[in-house]
């Protein structure tokens, strides 16, 4: 294995054998017909947002969850230009860009509209809006196109990616299609500077003279996403706001800044896409050093990536750019100034990297855009921030602008060259054809890369590491619908995730039965017969074991929907194989929503993510639900209707209880489930897969903020620990803790952290063993018959990093364990020790709880990655059955019995002073006043138990302190003997 790779060819031969085609720019996808040029009088008015409102986390969290991309899919312009009135914003008080004295977001919009007035080369699109509601932009710069021109150009387009054997064939197409040049820039709000250097770009070809310009115009469309992290980017972090690394959102698209840019992948269908970051204390730009992504078709993809890449370390050194760096090829040593040959370079990984920065996984930008047929690149600009508070200075910044402009203009170049532009156009329609075809995936190894034509520098850089892994693709991937399914709302989930990515997708005709098994109709079928093959596969395969390939990976090395999204999906046949059987295509899942016709208890099937978000809007409304041993819940008949409200919201599988279900309801087994208040110790990661689950009531803990305030503890049923919680002997906050668990509060969490909780507070023993902290990927795991995990088990989980626990206490359960014979599957995890390798956690328990019989205490601590950036949705859901469990016991739900009457319960509230409020509950039983248990709550938490007797003529009447802010009340009367429970209408009442 090299530690460095050589330099073979002279800088100035970079673009050896490529000058590129004259072509006639990227299609447009559908019609909102062209704007009028911008009205040069718009200003501040009723479009105009005058500040970004400061959300709360759970506003955050709520409004990215319901962002939607701008066209979904993305429409585009019929011709160009599109010059509409943009949407202006107030300046930030305190924008991190201006502390480098670049462009903040809210001058983005006036700057482009300035351009536009000025040329009719410039064209916007809004193409979505930011966690926090700031819009994002796509700018396209070409010369004028007629509608009957674009309709040409999205012609050519889509038959470039839907019957690419035809295109290779048209003449005209390849003459005349205009090249798609995309650069995205911002992903990262911290890294800054490429918005500035695409913006000055921008007004550059808006401006400059036709004599100057006029080949980039005509050749070309050039797209660019000024700012794709715009929260980020005002408030100095490399998060969005939900606190996710945007680059690492491709595939799991938890961030709407993520869906916006995976629709404009789709969109734009670039044949070169460039992704701007920083800072490497040299500039580098990509390709990526090893390992491959298996399923990218690299031998289209890496000669004129690498070659272009040349071109940009050519021409920054030629540039000489004041204050830019370079490296030495010889010693690695970052240098400020060129002495030599072996100093007058950047840093390109393919060359300079032998590991540590790879293209593996599809998770970042720039290798998701490669599916497309783009050769890509992540640009990382070279100086660090040089300000305080993780900000950059002014003279930085303007290195770092000019790097980046510099490194825009070579690209440009480059692809501006007839032969290069060719050839790469000729590379992504056979990118396609070999997916429509299902030719057999040909992995680019030591042995053919001779056979590889284009710019040829990199070939001798090749070595053993750098071969893709071997791909078997199936013929299909069928994800069966009825028994055969684990999770039908888990699958259903999926398969809307994977129609967002364009995976084409259809649903089986008719019974079929394949290798032996028999797939009823409806079931989902991924033909690997179609455009986007490469990307259908990585995401869906299940990946390879790569650990002995190469010391370190960049990130992570598995990611496979079909072993972690909590859906069966089962790979069939060969690509060389006849297709599975008759199938529909979909746009859509079919919707699985059933509803019983006449009311009665009903139940439900509590698998899948959407199933625990269903189960708890029950919670919330205080509904009772009890959770039978199989892991399905029962409503009752007195709450059908709010059952059968729920189903539609969540398009679930709503029954009748059978006789069984009632019978049950009575049994040790079966747990009455309440509506829980989580207090977490942990990340986003934690906050965000719990709020994806339904739990709404969060409260974020530390041993800082108990110490300070222990009473924070009161309203916790939960606690979840998945980092450092090791409050100090004595203190206030071990002992809130500790009297929590005492009385029977159930303490779960993950990690080692999780572990060293349970144990440091009494709840359990033993020892927990850390895998190597940067091994990841998919294990086999076993679950045990009556195990907490049993309802719905699940065969595969994702570590990063594993925890094992050995030594075990008395009264600590397995519930789950690695496969004593095979625990790792895919990804990279590899021993640096005796004990830190997936050897050493082989059989071992990946899971463990333990109930105390006296108190009632109970806790369950995961050594698997449940919760990692919300991608593993079958972890998702064992956590919440782990939750569920431990949770305190509610109201339970009744088997049926003689004809009760109903009753109305009613409330009414009004301030008394700044925290208390007089609050008055009737009830009626058959229209007379009545009697019962009636439960005051509070946004669903309890606040009192009022008992009506006799006497009381219906009513009761009390004073309660709630404190001041915003309360949503209600009264619940509990079933009995007497009559059926009933609900309150809510009232809401302001106090302070």
């Amino acid at each position: 294995m090299r530690t460095t790779r050589a330099l073979v060819a002279p800088l100035g031969l970079a673009l050896a054998a490529t000058t590129a085609l004259a072509g006639s720019g990227l299609p447009a996808a559908a019609d909102p017909t062209s704007a009028p040029r911008f009205d040069q009088s718009s200003g501040r008015g009723p479009d105009s947002v005058t500040r970004v409102e400061e959300p709360t986390k759970a506003e955050i969290v709520q409004r990215a969850a319901e962002t939607a991309v701008a066209g979904d899919p993305i429409e585009m312009p019929t011709s160009y230009p599109y010059q509409p009135a943009l949407r202006l914003y107030r300046d930030n008080p305190d924008d991190a860009a201006h502390t480098a004295e670049l462009i903040g977001h809210p001058e983005i919009a006036p700057k482009l509209m300035e351009l536009m007035a000025k040329s009719d080369r410039v064209s916007t699109q809004v193409v979505g809006q930011s966690t926090e509601g700031r819009d994002l932009y796509l700018v396209t710069v070409t010369a004028p196109e007629r509608e009957q021109d674009t309709a040409q150009q999205t012609a050519w387009r889509e038959a470039i990616k839907n019957d690419p054997a035809a295109a290779a064939e048209d003449a005209e197409l390849l003459a005349q299609y205009k090249t798609p040049v995309w650069t995205s820039h911002n992903i990262h709000g911290n890294e800054w500077e490429g918005t500035d250097a695409a913006m000055d770009y921008i007004e550059y070809l808006a401006t400059a003279p036709m004599s100057e310009v006029g080949s980039i115009l005509r050749n070309n469309r050039l797209y660019f996403s000024p700012s794709l992290n715009p929260d980020g980017r005002t408030n100095a972090t490399r998060a969005t706001a939900l606190g996710l690394d945007p680059n690492r959102d491709l595939i799991t698209n938890q961030t709407p800044e993520t869906r916006s840019f995976i629709r404009t992948a789709q969109a734009v269908q670039a044949l070169y896409a460039a992704d701007f970051h920083g800072y490497t204390r040299v500039l580098q730009i990509e390709p990526a050093g090893p390992p491959h992504g298996s399923n990218y078709e690299f031998d289209l993809i890496l000669p004129h990536n690498y070659a272009m890449a040349l071109k940009v370390e050519q021409d920054v050194v030629d540039a000489a750019i004041p204050g830019n760096t370079y490296r030495n090829v010889e010693t690695g040593e970052i240098v400020t100034e060129i002495t030599d040959e072996a100093t007058a370079h950047i840093k390109i990984p393919y060359r300079d990297t032998p590991s540590g920065w790879d293209d593996f996984p599809p998770i970042f930008t720039a290798q998701y855009a490669a599916f497309y047929g783009a050769a890509t690149t992540t640009v990382e600009l070279p100086l660090t921030r040089g300000a305080g508070g993780g900000r950059q200075s002014p003279e930085r910044a303007v290195v770092n602008s000019a790097v980046a402009y510099q490194t825009l203009e070579s690209m440009v170049e480059y692809l501006n060259e007839p032969v290069a532009a060719r050839e790469m156009l000729e590379n992504q329609i056979e990118t396609f054809r070999r997916g429509v075809a299902g030719e057999p995936k040909v992995s680019l190894t030591g042995e053919n890369i001779a056979e590889v034509p284009g710019p040829d520098q990199w070939k001798d850089l090749w070595d053993v590491a750098d071969d893709q892994e071997p791909v078997t693709l199936p013929r299909a991937y069928v994800i069966p619908v009825g028994e055969g399914q684990r999770s039908t709302s888990d699958a259903t989930s999926l398969v809307e995730q994977l129609l967002l990515h364009e995976i084409e997708v259809g649903t089986l005709d008719a019974d079929t039965t394949i290798g032996g098994t028999t797939y009823p109709a409806g079931s989902y079928v991924v033909d690997m017969h179609q455009p986007l093959r490469g990307l259908a596969n990585s995401l869906l395969d299940l990946g390879d074991d790569i650990s002995s390939k190469l010391p370190t990976m960049y990130d992570v090395s598995a990611w496979s929907y079909a072993y972690l999204w909590g859906a069966d999906v089962d790979k069939v046949g060969l690509t060389t194989e006849a297709p599975v059987g008759a199938t529909t295509p979909v746009s859509a899942p079919t919707d699985a929503t059933s509803v019983p016709s006449t009311p009665s208890h009903t139940t439900f099937d509590v698998a899948g993510v959407v199933d625990f978000q269903a189960l708890n809007s029950l919670l919330e409304d205080s509904v009772p639900v009890s959770m039978l041993a199989d892991g399905s819940v029962v409503v009752g008949v007195d709450d059908f209707d709010a059952a059968a409200d729920v189903a539609r919201e969540h398009g679930i599988v709503l029954e009748a209880a059978t006789p069984a279900d009632l019978d049950a309801l009575d049994d040790e087994t079966t747990a009455a489930l309440s509506d829980l208040t989580i207090g977490y110790v942990g990340s986003q990661d934690d906050r965000l897969s719990l709020t994806e689950l339904g739990f709404d009531d969060l409260v974020q803990l530390s041993s800082s903020t108990l110490e300070a305030d222990p009473s924070l503890m009161d309203d916790v049923d939960v606690l979840w620990v998945a980092s450092t919680f090791n409050p100090a002997a004595g203190s206030a906050a071990r002992a809130a803790v500790q009297s929590f668990v005492d009385e029977g509060g159930a303490l779960l969490g993950r990690t080692n952290r999780g572990f060293e909780a349970a144990v440091s507070f009494g709840l359990m023993s033993g020892a927990v063993v850390n895998g190597n902290g940067s091994g990841n990927g998919i294990v086999a795991v076993d679950t045990p018959d009556g195990s907490v995990l049993a309802p719905y088990a699940q065969d595969h989980a994702f570590i990063y990093p594993a925890y094992s626990f050995t030594g075990l206490g008395e009264g600590v359960t397995v519930e789950q364990s690695y496969d004593a014979e095979q625990p790792f599957l895919a990804g990279h995890w590899r021993a640096t020790n005796a004990t830190n390798g997936p050897e050493s956690a082989a059989g071992n328990a990946s899971v463990v709880s333990s109930e105390n019989a006296e108190t009632g205490a109970k806790s369950l601590v995961f050594g698997t990655s449940v919760f990692f950036r919300t991608h593993p949705k079958g972890g998702l859901s064992q956590a919440a059955r782990a939750l569920m469990w431990a949770a305190p016991a509610g109201e339970a739900v009744e088997a049926p019995e003689a004809v009760r009457p109903d009753s109305v319960t009613t409330l009414e509230a009004e301030a008394k002073n700044k925290r208390k409020a007089v609050v008055t509950v009737g009830v009626e039983i058959d229209g007379a006043p009545g009697t019962g248990t009636v439960v005051v709550k509070d946004k669903g938490e309890r606040v009192d138990v009022l008992t009506l007797e006799p006497g009381d003529d219906g009513t009761v009447t009390v004073t309660l302190k709630l404190g001041t802010g915003r309360h949503k009340l209600k009264a619940v009367r509990k079933g009995d003997d007497v009559a059926k429970r009933s609900v309150s209408a809510p009232v809401v009442l302001r106090l302070g």
